[in-house]
């Protein structure tokens, strides 16, 4: 058994804490403001249109069966037939109906407005003196881009 005079003495020395801090300092203010523009601008486009042009063409021609529809060139030709009694059935064509597209281009200018949005961004320094303050000095304007 150890006696308590042969103990090894242990004596403190020196400790050292650290505390670490945070805090916020305003280093200025941003002010951000949009301005909206109007502007006419010229629109300047081809338009195009179509419309119809229809023609009944008496035709009065016998016929074993019904024709079918058709096309020639531009023309759609619906055929239209009707029966006559006779002393056997026929078929008569009486008449043919013709559809043309007819395509027409004519150009078209017009003014309208187009609006246009810019930002102005200010920014004030804070009121303590120090180099962050100094740098977030000064005005920004931003343009958005002209598509062309």
């Amino acid at each position: 058994m150890m006696r308590e005079e042969d103990a090894p003495i242990v004596v403190p020395l020196l400790t050292e804490e650290l505390s670490v801090a945070k805090q916020q300092v305003v280093t200025g203010r941003v002010q951000i403001s949009t301005v909206t523009r109007e502007e006419a601008a010229l629109v300047n486009e081809m338009l195009a249109s179509e419309h119809v042009e229809i023609e009944r063409v008496p035709v009065g021609k016998a016929v074993d069966h019904a024709p079918a529809v058709r096309e020639e060139g531009d023309t759609l030709i619906i055929p239209v037939v009707e029966e006559v009694l006779v002393v056997e059935r026929r078929l008569l064509l009486k008449e043919e109906v013709r559809v043309r597209r007819v395509r027409e281009e004519a150009r078209h200018q017009e003014r309208v407005n187009v609006r246009r949005q810019e930002v102005t961004v200010t920014r004030h320094p804070a009121a303590k003196e120090g180099a962050a303050a100094q740098e977030a000095a000064g005005v920004e304007t931003q343009e958005p881009r002209r598509s062309s």
